[in-house]
């Protein structure tokens, strides 16, 4: 919400020294959102003044139109001759006021006017369009053309109200009253301690049984529908400068007269209007749901196809309009068109004004299904004051009135649902109990009905919520309202004392001690969101029956276009190494731990709660059981160099290895044995897959991959060369790990190595001969690691030679040369029996 602080100072006397950052420190203490502050016409200087068009001469021989015009600016430019101006645009004639910026002026963005020689002219000057001035979009893209009652020589600075400030608020959903100016003068007022003029108060004649006819079919999306009717305004009356302005300020485009005006009142009051063209109207206004697969054209010239639960303003041809969120084509109002034969001047000149309350869930529902969020709708979502219906058509009324000429009819209808307001009972010392704070009954009372309530009673308060404030349902709603209008700075700072003996789980600890490892390893973490779109796994190679594919689809998801919850981490990260690569990041190491989301067979439908009592064990139960299975999961991604070149070396880029070794060291924190084995899978380069499995119940189970993903893949989803990629079951991991990590024994005596190079068939793996040997060597064996790979004419076709160091120590004494070779002897004895296994030159 954009609000010019010009237009605020109508409904409250801020101090005359207040500037825009002043108020918005003020409406930030009070709890909204300032975003901005935006400084209108900063740098602008003079002089600039309303000039009349004399004569134009249209220049040739040059590749666009050239006009060479004489414009009269009085004594503004100190010698009341004609000005000489050289000007390209083509919408203004002879007589026209037009705005002219002279010599020694400067225009927004530093933009300094001279007289300079241009297509054979000298142009003293400039003919303005509104954006050359930061106006912002008018419509028409050109020179902005004055009503012809503003007299020559005028200051234009203050005639369009160039130099103000304007509040770019954020409203959140339940601050809905704050999207009007009324409702922020209001916050204002409060923070102030100054009195409101509210815009609503007005004089409105009472219902009557000879306004335009309406029939609401369903009160229950539409408890309040007001119409009026004005006649005979003018069809070439245009919004005047003050009004076109204001809209402009607050981020809105003039369109015509009786559109302004509308939007003008819904700005200032926040209540949603539409006009419609009387003489298009077929009978009766009504409020109705559509039909299933009703059609409906609107505003913007696009063909509807309608829900049942949407709700339609017709008439007697059928639908005239989006109730709540935009208007039908058919009874939008004309444009003037002059008949080029008579001079005549044909357009609307009666309309029927609508101010109607209709549902918001239903409104909201409306316009997400449709894609189409308009004014209207976003203020109806978050809740418009019902009461305002009748003063906002006044208003508009009174408006169109003045500035159409035209003549408000005496009928007028007003069609109300029963009901009654709001009231919430309250203890009065509840919002000291809620801030930790005595504020006192007093300073309670005082501020509810700063906000608009009404209150009764003493130790236990009754109070009436006031119209415009449909977020304010229970207690702790009014508590908020005195903690926030009293100043949450003022809160005291209390830490919240932690009852002895406990800790963080084993789970919790886990999940600590991955993500340190990982970011001593050179990783940064990321969060992504946990959504994902179902084209991924096309993009990921998944095949069509995946495990991975079975997800769990949101009923209103935050984006169409990402509707479930992920089943795996890796669209995420990828799309964070994609982004940041794409900013000149290329060197990168990402990793995330979070949950996936795992859809069962059969998903189960959760039950609703109740509120008025704690859910007994069964009703948990079900709606665990109504839960996807919610594995955590760890993931990294790899992309450029892993190590940088420098006076120490070459460097060397990330490859699969760097992601199998971040797997280890997830099981290294877990506790777990993990075995690497070649695989093949999904996103994974076939031939340099590595599959990750544990041992659960005596099984060996997979539990994730590793290694660099498939150049299809890479491809697909716009990554760097050779990105590698892990991702295992945090939890698995666990399972496996069982006992909690022990911090590993040091001996003090001295360790014996030992080097073998065994030459095995290519085919066979190195993890393979890895787990004969480490069962060979026995207890002395402390580590193994292979340090080469070897193929080539010396080890014969078909074969590789695998060189492993082996560290031989006892914890009670020192190895002697016979135990360490026996020990080797007997790993490499049994590395032949299993793989077939020879010592290299044997």
């Amino acid at each position: 919400m954009r609000v010019p602080l010009s237009w605020l100072r109508e409904y409250v006397d801020l101090p005359a020294g207040e500037t825009g950052r002043d108020v918005a420190a003020k409406l930030v203490d009070a709890g909204l959102e300032v975003e901005t502050v935006e400084q209108l016409g900063g740098g602008l200087t003079g002089p600039l003044v309303v000039g009349q068009v004399l004569t134009i001469e249209e220049l040739e021989g040059f590749r666009k139109p050239i006009r060479f015009c004489t414009v009269d600016v009085g004594r503004a430019n100190g010698t009341g001759e004609p000005q000489e101006i050289v000007c390209g645009a083509r919408n203004f004639s002879v007589g026209d006021k037009v705005v002219v910026v002279l010599p020694g002026a400067v225009l927004p963005g530093d933009f300094a006017i001279a007289s300079r020689k241009t297509y054979g002219k000298t142009s003293h000057g400039m003919i303005c369009s509104g954006e050359e001035l930061g106006m912002g979009d008018d419509g028409t893209h050109g020179i902005i053309v004055l009503p012809p009652e503003h007299e020559v020589g005028t200051d234009a600075i203050e005639l369009l109200q160039l130099v103000d400030e304007v509040l770019d608020i954020d409203i959140t959903p339940d601050r809905g009253y704050c999207m009007s100016l009324r409702g922020v003068a209001r916050e204002a007022a409060t923070a102030y301690g100054l009195p409101l003029r509210d815009p609503a108060l007005l004089d409105v004649p009472a219902p009557n049984s000879y306004g335009y006819l309406v029939k609401v079919e369903d009160p229950a999306g539409c408890d309040r529908f007001t119409a009026r009717t004005v006649t005979g305004l003018d069809p070439e009356a245009r919004s005047p400068i003050w009004l076109t302005r204001r809209l402009q300020k607050a981020g809105m485009r003039p369109i015509s007269l009786a559109v302004d005006v509308t939007n003008y009142v819904m700005l200032e009051l926040g209540q949603p209007l539409h006009a419609y063209d009387r003489s298009r109207l077929d009978g009766a206004i009504g409020v109705r749901r559509a039909e299933q697969g009703e059609e409906f054209t609107t505003l913007d010239g696009v063909k509807r196809i309608l829900d049942a639960e949407d709700l339609v303003i017709t008439d007697s041809s059928g639908p005239i309009g989006l109730a709540g969120v935009m208007g039908g084509a058919n009874t939008e109002i004309a444009d003037s068109v002059t008949d080029p034969e008579t001079g005549q001047v044909t357009g609307t000149t009666d309309v029927v004004i609508e101010a109607a309350h209709f549902d918001s869930v239903s409104i909201s529902r409306t316009a997400r299904r449709l894609k189409l969020s308009s004014e209207a709708s976003k203020r109806f979502e978050r809740g418009v004051d019902p009461l305002a219906a009748a003063a906002a058509a006044q208003r508009t009324v009174d408006l169109l009135v003045l500035l159409a000429g035209g003549t408000a009819e005496a009928g007028v209808t007003e069609l109300i649902a029963p009901g009654a307001p709001r009231t919430i009972a309250m203890s009065a010392n509840h919002p000291d109990r809620v801030a930790g704070m005595e504020y006192g009954r007093e300073t309670v009372v005082r501020r509810l009905q700063e906000i608009g309530c009404d209150v009764y009673g003493q130790d236990e308060l009754v109070v009436t919520v006031p119209s415009w404030r449909p977020d304010l349902a229970e207690p702790n709603d009014l508590a908020e309202e005195v903690i926030r209008l009293e100043g949450y700075g003022n809160l005291p700072s209390t830490l919240p004392q932690v009852p002895s003996g406990r800790g963080l789980t084993a789970r919790q600890q886990l999940h600590r001690r991955v993500g340190r490892a990982l970011a001593g390893a050179g990783y940064v973490e990321v969060l992504s969101y946990p959504f994902l779109g179902e084209g991924v796994f096309d993009q990921l190679q998944l095949s069509a029956h995946d495990a991975t594919r079975q997800v769990v689809r949101l009923v209103n998801p935050i984006s169409d276009e990402e509707p479930a919850l992920r089943t795996t981490l890796l669209p995420g990260l990828l799309g964070a190494l994609r982004r940041n690569d794409s900013r000149g990041s290329h060197d990168l190491a990402l990793f995330e731990t979070g949950s996936v989301f795992r859809a069962g067979n059969q998903p189960g439908v959760a039950v609703r709660l109740p509120v008025d009592r704690r859910p007994t064990d069964e009703e948990i139960a079900t709606l665990d059981a109504a839960l996807p299975a919610q594995p955590r999961y760890a993931a990294v991604v790899l992309a450029g160099a892993r190590e940088q070149a420098g006076w120490w070396g070459k460097g060397r880029p990330a490859d699969w290895a760097d992601a199998v070794q971040a797997a280890r060291s997830l099981a290294v924190e877990a506790g777990a044995e993990l075995v690497v084995r070649q695989g093949q899978y999904g996103p994974w380069h076939p031939g340099r897959c590595a599959e990750l499995l544990v041992t659960l119940d005596g099984v060996e189970t997979v539990i994730g991959h590793a290694g660099e993903l498939h150049p299809r893949v890479v491809k697909a989803m716009g990554l760097p060369a050779r990105t590698s990629a892990m991702e295992l079951d945090l939890d698995r991991l666990a399972a496996a790990g069982g006992e909690p990590v022990r911090a590993p024994r040091i001996s003090t005596f001295p360790v014996a190595t030992q080097d073998v190079a065994l030459i095995v068939d290519t085919t066979v793996a190195a993890t393979a001969v890895e787990a004969a040997l480490r069962a060979g060597a026995g207890e002395l064996l402390e580590s193994l690691r292979l340090f080469d790979v070897f193929t080539g004419e010396q080890v014969g076709e078909g074969k590789k030679s695998l060189a492993y160091a082996l560290r031989f120590r006892a914890a009670d004494r020192t190895l002697t040369a016979e135990e360490s070779t026996a020990a080797r002897d007997a790993a490499v004895a049994l590395a032949g029996e299993r793989t077939g296994a020879v010592l290299r030159g044997a």
